[in-house]
């Protein structure tokens, strides 16, 4: 007998056969032409529709059990929809099978087609998947790969320290801890910056410091820690940037690392968020001699006997409780020159800032803020002096005399009542009368 092709395949017909009694396949398929010749003419004749490919190879499964046999035909067709149904109904009319009585049930005629627009519809749903979810997505990898490459390529030195392509050329530049922080930097777009090389800072880093502004960017560990008290004993650096805590600058993405940049803190804000801390670690970088005042509490003198070490700067000052009289001249304190060089060069670096400057009783300085915000920031640190870009008000007088400042520098001054607070203006500074 003839197969049909595959290709050409339009339906097939699923029957079920029962028979009371044991028969053979060749039996079963015996019946079912000979038992549907002549039905349905000579158009539609099993063997001469089999004989032009029309019919395809009859396909017949059976099993026998307890003296009888069940089993499934198949029967495929390239003919039309309604020609098929014919076939299929004619193959229900047989009744016996070799000796034995038998039944024939169609249980479906599948169109082949329409399993193949199925398969076609979920295949095509496969490859539309792979291209959105796979191919996409790889090309954009294989891209940012290339860039990445392009950029580790870029790395390069400045004084003699591994840094980005711009870190020469940059106004300000990014210290980090070593080569694998510059690489993640330079991954992410960020190309000035420059390696420290571990907790042992190499003496290149103090020119560096000097001439351009510095953000320190960190670990979130206690090697970030030591890093940066070495620092703060060896530079002045302007910002300090910290990874998050328990991460490495190196193994960070590039949102956690632009975010830590955007949250960098001034190193002015530091020292007054831990006053303490810091002004033990710039201690240890810069000694300061007792003032006169702490020698005469101690019973001792700094002055030689033949008159003071340093030279004294007269300052107006005045008795508490009182108010100024036009006409009553003012009495005079004799303050080191080194209050009055600090007060001079700090009031010069503020003018037009409008802000001030916090030192502590060593003159370390404790904090630069907005000269409006001063109030606020003297609560719960030991503050002796301020100088500010503006005037010297009774409001502040009073904040001041309530949190134990000794001095007050201003640009100029109001009419104040007599205070422990010794104010000194800019015009007095500069030695003029009358100021």
């Amino acid at each position: 007998m003839a197969k049909l092709p595959q290709s050409t395949t339009k339906y097939v017909i699923e029957a079920q056969i029962e028979a009371e009694g044991i028969v053979e396949k060749p039996d079963i398929i015996g019946a079912v032409f000979g038992q549907t010749e002549g039905l349905l003419g000579t158009d539609l004749e099993l063997r001469e529709l089999q004989r032009t490919g029309r019919i395809g190879r009859i396909e017949v499964y059976i099993n026998a059990s307890h003296g009888k046999c069940s089993g499934k035909i198949t029967i495929p067709s390239s003919l039309d929809a309604s020609e098929t149904a014919l076939i299929a109904a004619a193959i229900e009319t047989i009744e016996r099978v070799g000796p034995c009585n038998a039944a024939i049930h169609i249980t479906k005629v599948e169109d082949v087609r329409i399993a193949k627009r199925k398969y076609i519809v979920d295949t095509a749903k496969r490859i539309l998947r792979e291209l959105v979810y796979q191919s996409l997505p790889e090309s954009e990898v294989l891209s940012e790969q290339i860039k990445q490459e392009i950029r580790i390529a870029e790395i390069t030195t400045f004084r003699n320290l591994p840094a980005g392509p711009d870190a020469a050329k940059a106004e300000d530049i990014i210290l980090v801890e070593g080569r694998a922080d510059v690489l993640n930097l330079l991954r992410n777009g960020i190309k000035n910056a420059v390696a420290v090389g571990g907790t042992s800072i190499p003496p290149e880093i103090k020119d560096i410091v000097r001439e351009k502004e510095v953000a320190v960017f960190l670990d979130g560990d206690r090697g970030g820690d030591l890093i940066l008290k070495e620092l703060l004993q060896m530079t002045d650096i302007d910002y300090v940037a910290r990874a998050p805590e328990g991460k490495e600058v190196e193994e960070l993405t590039k949102k956690e690392v632009y975010k830590a940049l955007r949250e960098k803190v001034s190193m002015d804000q530091l020292r007054l968020e831990n006053k303490e801390g810091f002004a033990k670690y710039e201690r240890s970088r810069t000694e300061v001699p007792p003032t006169r005042a702490a020698s005469q509490d101690n019973g001792t003198s700094n002055e030689p006997e033949n008159g003071p070490e340093e030279p004294s700067y007269e300052h107006p000052a005045s008795k508490p409780a009182e108010r100024y009289d036009k006409d009553e001249p003012r009495r005079t304190i004799k303050i080191p020159k080194k209050y009055a060089d600090v007060f001079k060069e700090s009031l010069g670096e503020l003018v037009g800032t409008r802000a001030a400057c916090i030192y502590d009783d060593s003159l370390n300085l404790l904090g630069r803020v907005p000269a409006k915000d001063i109030s606020g920031s003297l609560s719960g640190i030991h503050a002796h002096a301020i100088v500010l870009d503006g005037v010297v008000d009774k409001e502040l007088v009073e904040t001041a005399e309530a949190n134990g400042v000794k001095f007050l520098v201003g640009t100029e001054r109001d009419k104040l009542q007599r205070t422990s607070v010794i104010v000194i203006t800019k015009g007095a500074l500069q030695g003029k009368k009358g100021d």
